[in-house]
């Protein structure tokens, strides 16, 4: 288990470790312990298949938990393990224990440490295989940076004793309140370890490390051996020598007269691209000394990646060339060898840089020590009492500023203020004006700024935030750490919970202690200089290039609606840089600005390939319109979820500190900005929860943390609400209760007019049927449907929009009759708040939208090619009436005027004016496009008419239905903090999932109670009848036993409570009997039929006839 707190290692891992440490004997001799020691190593001797067989079943563990990014003490205890079995086994044995495990690298990773022990461990290990196999190693340890490693140790030496120095200049300062903590490990796996071991004197002495270092590299990686395998560094020179030759001409693209500068860079990747693919694996070492990653960033930006300069705008020339760029390493990443995803070399790429990621990554973990929620008295943001944990703060006036006065006195303040709310106490008490008078309030625009020790601003730390009003970024005395308050705004106008912890160099072992809560921080502060242009939007998704609009346009460019300024990765290849404020100068920001790019590349495969495809027909490299048709083989996004970064965020959100204050280090909410993807669907919800509602629940709103849910200051969040539903009237009961509590924190229970059921089951069934009426046909929202008409008589509103694509918003133009469309609006108004309080109390909808309408909601923009998504019909049409406008334009803007591709502007050997199209929007006759040509579709206004078409269909017929959807939704919950989730991870996420029910995973979520076990007959018949059932059984069995004919997100496991089955016992005649179930606690009563045929019969007619109605049972 990763990233344990020093002060919890009495658990199951330390005390495995500790056992595992005494089976083996010690290597280092101990005075008191030789006989112990010398009575084991008789045993190995004499029986060393039980030293052989223990080996094998624990080396993969160990190195598996080193590789998972575990603490200094885990790392400690795994390291002597391996080193006791190196020491103990001969040769022969060793090389076998080895040949499955890749030691070299695990040594690599162990030398990136910091602790002493860990690095001296590491040591021993080599210098073990050195000795025993020196020819099987050698080579291995030059080719996974173990040689380069020990050097870069013994270049440490010197700036080690700087910093010893410098260390006892500042004995006098105030010590550290956030400290890398630093124990002795020496004595921590002793088998009789006592109180005073940690007293006891470190046998890693001052000075030991780098002489050891020293001796393994003049005894075993002098440079006459070295050289002697130069010929396994023949990948990196030839990457690098291919790397500066993309460095030094990547800036000459912007001269549009060099395409063969162009081409030679083209050929240049594609021989970098290709070394991925080489017969001879390319190790992580080699990966990231080649500088390939940097190379290939600078490349696709054109040179903008390298750039000091933070320029903004982007020239035509710039533009195109990156567009170039991105195209030529689009088609060389999509290429594969083989038939599937894996053999693509951009598969390949994205597990390289994922291998990198995990190598170089040292983000901190910041545990809290001991940390209990206690009162306090806060003075921000206001002076109350509060549970919530107080840092103690003396605001300092910057020593050149003359216009603020000083404010000397000590304050509290909540970890969670935000910057806003601390500029709000501070500004009346430091501001004067020109009469030397206190102001009694901060100005409307941003009053003070604050800055950390670089001076550069700071972006909100929240994932998504508007451009701050007022702010205050602060500079902290102490060296050691940076707390940095930060501000941010969310679309309802509350403050933002914001972290005041700011990136801390100084490894993954970081301690809050009591020491951090008792100290003083200095926090200084100053008027801001020039907000209004300082104060610039930090985020380059959503800046516009200066000239991009018009760069692409360019004569291969349709107006039918893809830019390529409208994927959302393509502004960071633009401007060389992440939307986020992480080191740009660290190694690991290389690796996620081009995970980035290909996360990008991946999602977005269809979209350029198809647009890849329709350049090629106008081209007339593709004279074939079914040839249009692209078939992409995308990469899995599990392929991009990083493993280590997940464990880490999920130990960080479970630390007891941030359960109380929603604070987290800046590089989780940065990371979760930019690279969401770099963790798990499960880690980010739990981020959602936190982020959005401040707490960590489950599925059906049950709070996770029991530290949280002892808080009472919070309480409002975990109360309940009641609401009587009118069964027969679902859409106004919701209505009503939307108005009531759509703003509401309650967790909504719903009870319906004479019945008794209250509680989860009726609540879940509620969210069910509010998701079907929504579903009918007659009111006007969904493509396919007719537009509701006054008079309606809703009872003969029964049928159901058939969607086999999912729901899409249907286009209504702005000469639409306004009565009609008022009742449309308010029913995506209602709609979006049933989502978001879906969403907010984790109730499961059984609604199917389409991917389209999740990317709109999301914040998206949609083109000609989303289409494809709910309406393939339509899609297909326009995207070959859009390529044959593409082949005119082509042809007309030629020189040469190619006879011969005007004469064949045909539409399947059919002239466009022969197929009698009239120019209105298809399905839609009434609706009038804006600036329509009058009379039929020719080849001269074709490209007009798919402009207006795919305009009215995904972005202005739609948008007022969006607004009011979004609107509504706002109301709840601030729309944008969905933007960590994908739009297949957000239908998951409402409306649950389809689990696969074989047989034992049944057996493994199905709790068997009260008369009944997993072997008993009736049980058995039972998960036989479940497995049977077909998918319109499933779900009505579903909708039986918890409400809803989905499950969560999670699937079976994640139903909580969890579906338990028991006997029934009511009368002598089980066969009489029907099940019964109380779906609050998905519980099912099943009497022990007679047969297997008898329960199927029973069963199929109580899930079929029971619903409707909640009775006691």
């Amino acid at each position: 288990m990763p990233y344990l707190p020093l002060e919890k290692q009495n658990n199951q891992v330390s005390e495995a470790l500790k056992l595992a440490n005494q089976l083996i004997p010690s290597a280092a001799r101990g005075v008191e312990d030789t006989q112990i020691i010398l009575a084991k190593e008789k045993i190995i001797m004499d029986e060393p298949r039980f030293l052989c067989q223990f080996s094998r079943d624990i080396l993969p563990v160990l190195i598996k938990a080193v590789n998972s990014g575990a603490n200094s003490y885990i790392c400690y205890g795994c390291a002597s393990i391996v080193n006791n079995i190196c020491y103990f086994s001969k040769p022969e044995m060793l090389q076998d224990l080895l040949k499955e495990t890749n030691i070299a690298s695990f040594l690599a990773g162990l030398l990136s440490r910091k602790d002493h022990h860990v690095l001296t461990s590491s040591l021993k290990i080599i210098e073990i295989l050195m000795q025993k196999l020196p020819d099987a190693y050698l080579g291995f340890f030059i080719k996974e940076g173990v040689v380069y490693a020990v050097e870069a140790l013994l270049t440490q030496e010197d700036s080690s004793r700087s910093t010893h120095l410098l260390d006892d200049i500042q004995q006098s300062e105030p010590q550290p309140v956030i400290r890398n903590k630093c124990t002795c490990f020496c004595y921590a796996f002793d088998a009789h370890r006592s109180e005073a071991a940690e007293t006891r004197t470190c046998m890693i002495g001052n000075g030991s490390l780098f002489t050891f270092a020293r001796h393994v590299k003049t005894t075993y990686f002098t440079k006459e051996v070295v050289s002697s395998e130069k010929g396994l560094t023949e990948i990196v020179q030839k990457l690098k020598t291919c790397c500066a030759v993309l460095n030094e001409t990547t800036d000459k693209s912007s001269e549009r007269e060099n395409l063969q500068n162009e081409e030679y860079l083209s050929t240049i990747l594609s021989e970098v691209m290709m070394e991925l693919r080489g017969g001879e694996t390319m190790t992580t070492f080699e990966f990231l000394e080649s500088g390939l990653v940097k190379s290939l960033s600078n490349y696709l930006s054109n040179g903008k990646y390298v750039q000091a300069e933070e320029n903004m705008n982007c020239s035509s020339d710039h533009f195109l060339a990156v567009v170039k760029r991105f195209q030529s390493f689009a088609r060389m990443s999509f290429s594969r060898m083989g038939q599937s995803w894996s053999d693509m070399l951009l598969t390949l790429l994205v597990r390289k840089l994922q291998n990198a990621l995990t190598s170089l990554d040292n983000f901190p973990v910041i545990m809290s020590h001991n940390f209990k929620p206690r009162s306090n008295i806060s003075d921000i943001p206001m002076r109350h009492s509060t549970i919530i944990p107080c840092i103690r703060v003396r605001f300092k006036k910057d020593e050149d500023e003359t216009n603020l006065s000083s404010y000397d006195s000590v304050v509290n303040v909540e970890i969670s203020s935000s910057l806003h709310t601390i500029e709000e106490f501070l500004w009346p008490k430091v501001s004067t004006d020109m009469n030397s008078q206190k102001a009694e309030s901060p100005p409307s625009g941003p009053a003070l700024e604050s800055y950390v020790s670089d001076g550069s601003l700071e972006r909100d730390s929240t994932p998504q935030s508007s451009p701050p009003s007022e702010g205050l970024i602060c500079e902290n005395q102490n060296a050691s750490v940076e707390p940095c308050p930060k501000q941010g705004s969310s679309s309802s106008g509350q403050a933002e919970r914001n972290t005041i912890i700011d990136q801390i160099n100084a490894g993954s072992d970081i301690i809050l202690d009591m020491q951090f809560w008792r100290s003083v921080h200095d926090i200084t502060f100053r008027i801001a200089a020039n907000p209004e242009t300082d104060r610039r939007a930090p985020n380059p998704e959503a800046d516009s290039p200066g000239d991009s609009s018009t760069a692409i346009s360019s004569k291969n460019d349709s107006t039918a609606g893809f830019k390529w300024q409208m994927l959302p990765f393509f502004s960071s290849m633009l401007l060389g840089k992440l939307p986020c404020k992480l080191d740009r100068s660290s190694p690991l920001y290389d690796i996620l600005f081009m995970l980035h790019i290909l996360e990008g590349l991946n999602r977005y495969s269809f979209h350029l390939v198809s647009d890849e495809r329709n350049h090629s027909f106008a081209q007339g490299t593709i004279t074939n319109l079914d040839d249009l048709k692209a078939v992409v083989f995308s990469i899995p996004q599990q392929e991009f979820v990083s493993a280590k970064l997940t464990d880490k965020l999920e130990q960080q959100m479970h630390d007891p500190l941030v359960s109380m204050s929603c604070c987290l280090p800046l590089w989780c909410t940065e990371l979760m900005y930019a690279c969401p993807f770099l963790f798990s669907f499960e880690a980010r919800w739990k981020y959602f929860q936190l982020a959005a509602f401040g707490s960590l629940k489950n599925h059906h709103g049950h709070i996770v943390d029991a530290i949280v849910n002892s808080v009472t200051e919070r309480g409002s969040p975990h109360s309940r609400k009641k609401f009587k539903v009118d069964r027969d009237d679902i859409l106004v009961s919701a209505a009503k209760m939307m108005k009531s509590y759509a703003k509401s924190n309650a967790l909504l229970e719903v009870e319906y007019k004479e019945e008794v059921g209250t509680g989860l089951g009726p609540t879940m069934e509620f969210y069910t049927l509010i998701s079907h009426e929504f579903q009918k046909s007659g009111l006007g929202m969904w493509r396919g449907d007719l537009p509701c008409e006054a008079g309606t008589d809703d009872a003969h509103i029964s049928r159901f929009v058939v969607a086999p694509n999912g729901l899409f918003p249907r286009p209504w133009s702005a000469s639409a009759d306004c009565a009609s469309f008022q009742v449309v609006s308010k029913h995506f108004h209602l709609l979006g708040q049933v989502v978001a309080k879906a969403i907010k109390d984790g109730r499961i909808l059984d609604i199917p939208f389409s991917k389209a309408f999740y990317k709109l909601t999301l914040g998206q923009e949609l083109n000609i090619y989303d289409i494809q998504s709910f309406d393939s019909e339509l899609a297909i049409s326009l995207m070959e009436f859009q390529a044959i406008a593409c082949r005119r334009k082509y042809a007309e803007s030629n020189l040469t005027r190619d006879c011969q591709i005007m004469s064949d502007l045909t539409y399947r050997g059919c002239r466009i004016e022969d197929l009698a199209i009239d120019f209105a929007l298809p399905g839609y006759p009434d609706y009038m496009l804006s600036g329509s040509s009058s009379g039929s579709l020719n080849v001269e206004n074709l490209e007009e008419y798919v402009h207006h078409v795919v305009e009215a269909t995904v972005k202005s017929g739609i948008a007022k239905q969006m607004e009011a959807f979004k609107s509504g939704f706002n109301e709840v919950f601030p729309l944008n903090k969905l933007q960590v989730f994908s739009e297949d991870e957000l239908e998951r996420l409402l409306c649950g999932e389809q689990d696969t029910w074989d047989f034992g995973k049944l057996v493994d979520h199905i709790k068997f109670d009260h008369g009944y076990t997993s072997s008993s007959p009736p049980v058995i018949n039972l998960l036989e009848i479940i497995q049977e059932f077909g998918s319109h059984q499933r779900r009505a069995f579903l909708q039986f036993i918890t409400g809803s004919p989905r499950l969560p997100p999670g699937g079976l496991a994640a139903l909580n409570p969890k579906f338990t089955v028991v006997r029934k016992h009511n009368s002598n005649d089980a066969d009489s009997d029907l099940p019964s179930v109380m779906t609050c606690a998905n519980y099912l009563k099943l009497p022990p039929y007679s047969s297997k045929e008898k329960m199927r019969e029973k069963l199929i007619y109580a899930i079929t006839e029971g619903q409707g109605s909640f009775h006691l049972s």
